[in-house]
């Protein structure tokens, strides 16, 4: 048995969830519920993303402490994940002692390494606000590509890094101002003292497509990185530094991903069968995996593991990088209705329509995917209904009406059955490497060849002559058993619907080895309709709410 950590990157308390969030949780989840389902310990764990100036400055125009807006959001956010079935153990928050304690302890650890350095540096500051700028406080034009609109910390468009007045043309978001340069003593960690190792472990932990990314750096030279910000900051101040106005907090980037080891050890307070030092001491056996979107790949292939390196923890496993999510082709826009929010989506439609259709288009890439609502709607319509639930809703009927329910002894055609079962190795396969668009196929095709079994035997037909009713038990019986392999198959994916599945075969939860015995001789309930086709009016409801949203 595996034991494995998974984590999704910590959505900010500063905003709802919106679908392109929901691409990355969706991801994690089926990938967690996977290797549960094939007998690993696999723990979800993530948590708000709860410090920062935009939630300070939020929070002063509410007219409420930032502590009272983490609060808020983070139960709005909680909400949507349980809504939508994703499967986390624990979902907690940076602002936390555990993680106040960590992130102090980690600093102490490379300070005394030598890792920390403290310098003057000039950074941007706005003249109206009489406040020193975050980066994504500042936007201009990209100093590398040029593209305009781009954030201080990171071009949207190139992946490049850089400071704020390093931007072309940069402006303050809070007042429009033209951002001044004031000087501030600030606090670094010197990512370069750690690049032999990095290079050695980015060749072993990141997919060729990322590392090659990541070389970019390495060619250009990797630089010392700022861990501070100055006051007023909502965040954990920085142990040694000075107090007052001239108070140094540690920078989000910094304390965030050391959340993932607080919302961990406080899950371990409730959970004796977890232990904090099996899972995050440097000789550790187990696995961490995280999940991230391509844009926080920098913070998590190389600050990150430097970090985790320097204060003698261990590193990831592996970091799966996605890539954006556009709707209809383009960038999500409100103006045009595809700036969905999660609770806007969960509102008009059923949450595992959207888990199958992410699904049907994540890969191990990190390639963009496109949420096309027509297409959305065909394939759930085709995949969903008029082919895996039609399997069922073709055969259970004739079953309960004229065998009581029960199932025939044997099977009719084992050498089918076979053929289902023999694809577990690959869809198994697909699900680990997280192409589940593979698997997806896989799952679809094996459907397309039930429905043409039964289309063939038409025990529709055969149950009209008592000559030949007698058949329609070892046919139906064989289809259902189909369309259990199929759910088992579909269980990461589809697990409300699968629990309804087991309920109408009158038994306890699949797990993955159940694929391989087929279910014979056992009494079914009956059948009830799983799930509706989506109706053109239903996405056009949908679009008309998103304009109306207040984002």
């Amino acid at each position: 048995m595996r034991k494995i950590i998974v984590t999704s990157a910590l959505p900010y308390a500063n905003g709802p969830i919106h679908l392109g969030h929901m691409v990355e949780f969706i991801q994690t989840d089926i990938w967690k519920r996977f290797q549960q389902l094939i007998g690993n310990q696999c723990v979800y764990i993530w948590g708000s993303d709860a410090h920062g100036t935009p939630i300070m400055l939020r929070a002063e125009k509410e007219g409420i402490t930032p502590e009272q807006l983490v609060s808020r959001i983070h139960q709005e956010h909680t909400r949507d994940f349980d809504d939508f079935h994703i499967s986390y153990d624990n979902f907690y928050t940076t602002h936390s002692p555990e993680n106040n304690e960590l992130v102090c302890e980690i600093y102490r650890r490379l300070r005394d390494r030598g890792d920390i350095e403290i310098k003057t540096i000039i950074q941007a500051f706005d003249p109206i606000k009489n406040i020193f700028l975050p980066d994504r406080f500042v936007k201009g034009e990209c100093p590398r590509c040029s593209t305009k609109d781009q954030y201080g910390d990171n071009c949207e468009h190139c992946g490049a890094t850089y400071t704020p007045m390093e931007l072309k043309n940069p402006r303050s978001v809070l007042s429009d101002a033209t951002p001044i340069e004031k000087e501030s003593e600030h606090y670094f960690f010197k990512l370069p003292n750690h690049e032999q190792f990095l290079r050695e472990w980015t060749k072993e932990h990141i997919p060729p497509t990322v590392a090659n990314k990541l070389d970019e750096w390495f060619t250009t030279g990797l630089q010392n990185w700022d861990i501070s910000r100055d006051a007023p900051y909502f965040g954990f101040p920085i142990p040694d530094a000075p107090k007052g106005d001239q108070a140094k907090y540690f920078y989000v980037w910094l304390d965030a991903p050391i959340g993932y080891m607080a919302s961990f050890k406080n899950l371990c307070s409730r959970r004796p069968d977890l232990h904090f030092d099996e899972y995050w001491s440097a000789n550790s056996k187990t696995e961490l995996h995280h999940f991230i979107g391509k844009d926080i790949m920098y913070f998590h292939a190389l600050f990150w593991p430097a970090t985790l390196h320097g204060a003698g923890y261990r590193t990831p496993t592996a970091i799966h990088t996605h890539g954006f999510l556009t709707v209809n082709g383009q960038k999500m826009s409100k103006s045009r209705g595809t700036f969905v929010k999660a609770r806007t989506y969960l509102n008009h439609l059923d949450p595992e329509y959207l888990r199958y259709y992410f699904a049907t288009k994540l890969t191990d890439s990190v390639e963009d995917i496109d949420l096309n609502f027509e297409d959305f709607r065909l394939r759930i319509n085709s995949d969903l209904i008029g082919k895996y639930i039609n399997i069922a809703s073709r055969c259970a009927g004739f079953i309960t009406k004229n065998f009581n329910g029960q199932l025939s002894a044997e099977l009719v055609d084992a050498e089918l059955f076979s053929s289902f079962v023999a694809q577990a190795s690959s869809v198994a396969l697909h699900y680990e490497n997280r192409d589940y668009s593979r698997a997806m196929r896989e799952i679809m095709l094996l459907a397309d060849k039930a429905n043409q079994y039964i289309a063939d035997k038409a025990p529709w037909t055969l149950a009209k002559n008592p000559d030949t009713v007698a058949q329609v038990q070892a046919i139906c019986t064989l289809g259902l058993n189909l369309f259990r392999v199929l759910t088992i198959y579909l269980k990461p994916v589809l697990p409300k619907l699968t629990e309804k599945v087991e309920t109408f075969f009158n038994v306890d939860a699949f797990n993955w080895q159940d694929h391989a015995q087929p279910l014979l001789a056992h009494t079914i309930n009956q059948f009830v309709p799983l799930m509706s086709r989506i109706e053109e009016t239903q996405i056009a409801a949908l679009i008309q709410s998103t304009k109306e949203d207040v984002i």
